[in-house]
């Protein structure tokens, strides 16, 4: 178990060292998070429930199919998902390869 977030990150980076994993991942937590803007600004529940729906599903391509290694969202959720935030903006600000 970890105590923080802060020792969560290295073994969650290090789950997602394949490049197309992470591209999939960043492309994912955008698409969810494009979703979540859009169904809030326009109340709907169906894309809600979508976003969450494709930003795994992205995500879980990666892991069982470049990765060949099962998500961190079965143990740690919210670290997962924060960790799926923080490296999507890391990649981003180019700290991590794209």
């Amino acid at each position: 178990m970890y105590s923080s977030f802060a020792n969560f990150y290295p073994y969650y980076l290090s789950e997602h060292s394949d490049r197309t994993s992470r591209r999939l991942h960043v492309f994912g937590t955008g698409a969810a998070l494009a979703q979540l803007i859009t169904a809030a600004a326009l109340a709907e529940p169906v894309l809600l429930a979508s976003a969450f729906v494709s930003g795994y599903a992205f995500a879980w391509v990666g892991h069982f199919v470049f990765e060949k290694n099962k998500p961190a969202t079965f143990r740690y959720p919210l670290y997962s998902l924060r960790g799926d935030f923080t490296m999507a903006w890391d990649v981003l600000r180019g700290r991590i390869p794209w």
